[in-house]
């Protein structure tokens, strides 16, 4: 059987990982290396030069006060001292005669006539010598302005040896960090992963059962990583709810959609019954459009509350005086007040512009006051305001009518959702949650407060027109 794409990716990227971090890991390290050998190369060689233009320097001002007895003297004293190394000294007077010559120079057969000679007042640098001839030597070479030449060299032996110990230590440390370097990459990249892997093994899980239970192990860094997961988390959080949301619905709708549906079979089984009487005949067709009206409008009502709270909604925005739409409305719902009762209040404030898509706020205004009155028994009142405070517009909707229980209250928003009290009153359940969903597609939203037999109230805080001079 052929892996998923997951499972065959995850082994090449964390070995990826592992080579790109072991690579510049190492590549760090050697380059560290490399420059710690050249400044120890560089720091040795001018240490030997050093002492080499140090005593170059004493052995001519020797000669030059003492002569010939006088450098004698002074390379005697180099010899007795506690730090003496063997120098290479050579000595020869202006008319090439050799007036020292150091003695190891001899046994060795060192090939002097390598060595450069400088014009007089100046210093020049030559390697003596080598594998077939002794040691290495490097010298410094003056002559001095009576003709005089003097050499002096240091053998480079001790600090090749010294360099050669020290490249066998930087090649085992190489050698270490190269597997430092991969086991520290397998384990930056197993940690790195870890949350990768959990993300994985959580969403197969999903894939593989069809659930949305399943959850990524929270991380306990706080990094980009962990962060994904506890997004995901969170998506999935919302997945759930709107799963949850969408079932509970369906079961709302297929609910509610029975009553309608049993309606129309009884009236078209009463009318096939009726014996070609036209009047039945015509009540039953009224019947049908009546209920097939009631199911259209749950429908699209449920389709306009996806598409505002998905974002899909189409809002024609205007600047909108929001005490006059308030009026209106109020206005088309006189008669119906006066009708059942209840007494029908606008307190009007001065103009009031929002930027709102007209015909969907005069829908929410409408299903706020036909929701107020048909909650409101006989002799109550129902009271609209619009205000602005702390750069909101705000209408508010007050009533006296039946209220709404503590636990009942969070669950009016719900979809299809009708509490007790409600289940009398004829309606689909759909008008606050299209109410909230139409303020929020505005960038609004909508609070409510309320005790039973008390009353409630609506208030909708919206974002103001820019040229809204109240606030």
């Amino acid at each position: 059987m052929f892996s998923s794409p997951p499972e065959r990716q995850r082994p090449a990227l964390g070995l990826r990982l592992a080579i790109w971090y072991a690579a510049i890991f190492v590549v760090s390290s050697l380059t560290l290396i490399a420059v710690t050998y050249l400044l120890l190369s560089t720091s040795l060689r001018q240490y030997d030069r050093e002492i080499i233009e140090t005593t170059l320097v004493r052995y001519a001002t020797a000669y030059r006060t003492g002569g010939v007895n006088g450098l004698a003297s002074a390379i005697r004293r180099d010899q007795t001292g506690p730090t003496y190394e063997p120098l290479f000294v050579r000595a020869v007077g202006p008319f090439q005669d050799v007036m020292y010559l150091s003695p190891q120079t001899e046994e060795r057969r060192y090939d002097l006539s390598q060595l450069e000679a400088p014009a007089p007042g100046e210093q020049t640098w030559s390697m003596l010598g080598g594998s077939a001839e002794g040691e290495p030597l490097e010298v410094a070479s003056v002559r001095l302005l009576d003709g005089t030449l003097f050499q002096v060299g240091k053998s480079t032996a001790r600090r090749e040896l010294l360099l050669r110990r020290f490249r066998i230590i930087l090649l085992v440390d190489f050698a270490s960090l190269v597997g430092i370097g991969l086991a520290g990459g397998a384990a930056f990249t197993a940690s790195a992963l870890k949350p990768l892997m959990n993300l994985n093994a959580t969403v197969r899980e999903i894939l593989r059962t069809g659930k949305v239970q399943s959850r990524v192990p929270a991380g306990e860094t706080g990094d980009a990583l962990d962060q994904l997961g506890i997004q995901v988390n969170a998506m999935l959080d919302r997945i759930e709810s709107l799963i949850g949301g969408m079932r509970g619905a369906l079961d709302n709708v297929a609910h509610d959609l029975r009553t309608p549906m049993m309606r129309l079979r009884s009236i078209a089984e009463t009318a096939l019954q009726s014996r070609g009487d036209a009047a039945a005949l015509r009540e039953a067709l009224a019947d049908c459009l009546e209920e097939s009206d009631r199911v259209v409008a749950m429908l699209n009502t449920l389709m306009d509350i996806s598409e505002a709270e998905t974002g899909t909604m189409r809002l024609h925005r205007e600047r909108v005086n929001l005490t006059e739409l308030v009026a209106q409305a109020v206005e088309l719902y006189e008669d119906v007040a006066e009708e059942k009762g209840v007494t029908l209040e606008n307190q009007a404030s001065d103009e009031l512009w929002v930027d709102v898509d007209r015909t969907r706020m005069r829908q929410v205004i409408a299903n706020l006051l036909d929701n107020a009155l048909k909650y409101t028994p006989a002799g109550g009142n129902v009271e609209s305001a619009t205000s602005a405070l702390n750069g909101e517009a705000l209408l508010s909707l007050d009533d006296t009518g039946i209220g709404i229980s503590p636990d009942e209250l969070p669950r009016i928003w719900e979809r299809l959702y009708r509490g007790d009290k409600s289940r009398s009153e004829r309606g689909l359940g759909l008008g606050l949650s299209l109410v909230k969903a139409i303020v929020e597609a505005h960038r609004g939203r909508v609070a409510v407060e309320s005790e039973p037999d008390k009353g409630s109230r609506f208030v909708l805080h919206l974002p103001p027109s820019p040229n809204l001079s109240q606030l």
